[in-house]
């Protein structure tokens, strides 16, 4: 139990990047992991040139690395955004030419699980609006990633790091999930359970386990305080992955954490080699 029987990625978009990005599938092959993840590398465009997805495909084919997760558009993450699909105007329409980009790389490179972030309330705007337009691209999102076998995560964010964002709890991230779902009736948005997030938001753990396990699409972990590898904060995740595993989550679980001052293979040291594949 504990780490030994979890399938792991590693999110490229926080670790390994001190590498370019095309360097950093083969960093991680080098580390010993076979699966990676990544928010939306392009944070400037929705809608990068052929020359570019073909690029990062042949990268992570060359190192023979799994893609198992992809963020829609988002915007400048990580800076100050938190996404782009509730955000009325240029944002929005961003996020809108990014859908069938971002499925249609996803379906290349076989992977099978969207993730699209809700973004920041706006100053000035109506939350009820905001939530009215999420819905909308939520639901052209959930139909995308369903043309290609894919789930769309819906994921809650924490209260201290991103206080303008409006999903700050599990409970709250299920209620969108399922207004997806409703309006879809297609079944297949889900609950991004990060454990750092929802931990920084003083949530129970276990509890949230044992109600959303069953809902969760996709798992995320990192230590807190800090947001560090496993061991280096408070968090017991070996035995909330237990707890996950006991729930009947068998998905992935992403490594989405800051490696600190060293380089980001130096980070790994809680995880034996034998178990990174």
């Amino acid at each position: 139990m504990g780490y030994s029987d979890q399938r792991f990625d590693v999110n490229l978009s926080i670790l390994f990047t001190e590498l370019p990005l095309l360097r950093r599938p083969a960093a991680a092959a080098a580390a010993g992991f076979t699966a990676v993840e990544l928010w939306w590398p392009w944070t400037r465009t929705p809608t990068p040139a052929r020359t570019e997805l073909d690029a990062l495909k042949k990268a992570l084919d060359d190192a023979g690395t799994q893609l198992v997760g992809l963020n829609f558009y988002a915007g400048e993450l990580p800076g100050p955004d938190r996404g782009a699909l509730s955000l009325p105007g240029a944002e929005s329409e961003r996020f809108r030419a990014n859908v069938e980009v971002a499925a249609s790389f996803a379906a290349a490179t076989g992977c099978r699980a969207l993730n699209a972030l809700y973004g920041n309330r706006v100053e000035g705007v109506d939350p009820a609006l905001q939530d009215e337009l999420a819905l909308e691209n939520l639901s052209l999102a959930a139909r995308a990633a369903h043309d290609i076998g894919a789930t769309l995560l819906v994921e809650a964010l924490n209260g201290p790091e991103s206080p303008r964002y409006p999903l700050l709890s599990a409970p709250a991230a299920i209620e969108v999930v399922d207004r997806v779902n409703e309006a879809t009736g297609l079944g297949n948005a889900a609950f991004l359970l990060d454990l750092y997030h929802l931990s920084m938001n003083g949530e129970d753990l276990s509890q949230v386990i044992k109600a959303y396990a069953g809902r969760a699409g996709h798992v995320q972990i990192a230590d807190n305080p800090g947001r560090g590898a496993p061991g280096t904060g408070s968090l017991p995740l070996e035995q909330l992955l237990d707890e996950l595993t006991e729930a009947g989550y068998t998905g992935r679980v992403g490594l989405e954490y800051k490696p600190g001052d060293a380089p980001s293979q130096e980070s790994f040291g809680w995880l034996p080699a034998g178990h990174r594949a």
